[in-house]
């Protein structure tokens, strides 16, 4: 099972291999560990987006002009992605990376949270993007090698691929 620690850990050793040029991300609680990892990356370019539609632009710029990029977001802030996802790098085949931290489940804390992030996968299979999730399902022993598998899998396929990452238990 993947506590916040070992799934972050997983996250960080994942993100070494991928060895992204550029990370953007929203500032998360859930994501801290992460993003205080990428923060000292010196041969990385990270920095933060105001909201999620605005990075799926940036992410798309980057992945044109044929740098290595990763987003890093967490679900309940999908629904502000979707137009902008399928419309641009989904419609026009461009790769992309998200890892995207899950809210809700047994172990949130923050009420509003459930209303979307329960709803996630199935708006995802709605939207006809492609995801696989990582929980407490997945030995933690398999997220790195399955985030590194999900990279290339984007690359393949020339189209955004989300891995869904359950750092909070269940």
């Amino acid at each position: 099972m993947a506590t916040n620690e070992a799934g972050s850990q997983a996250i960080i050793e994942a993100l070494e291999e991928i060895n992204p040029e550029y990370i953007l991300y929203l500032p998360s609680s859930t994501l801290k560990r992460v993003i205080n990892y990428c923060l000292s990356r010196p041969q990385t370019r990270v920095f933060p987006i105001p909201r999620e539609e605005e990075g799926v632009g940036i992410l798309a710029g980057l992945e044109l002009a044929g740098r290595r990029a990763v987003m890093i977001i967490q679900d309940n802030g999908i629904g502000n992605l979707l137009t902008a996802l399928l419309t641009f790098p989904q419609a026009y085949h461009i790769p992309q990376l998200y890892i995207v931290a899950r809210r809700g489940g047994l172990g949130e804390y923050n009420s509003m949270i459930h209303t979307f992030s329960e709803r996630t996968e199935a708006i995802l299979e709605a939207s006809h993007i492609r995801y696989f999730s990582l929980d407490s399902r997945t030995p933690v022993e398999e997220w790195r090698p399955a985030l590194v598998k999900a990279y290339a899998f984007s690359r393949i396929t020339h189209r955004p691929i989300m891995v869904l990452c359950n750092l909070m238990g269940g």
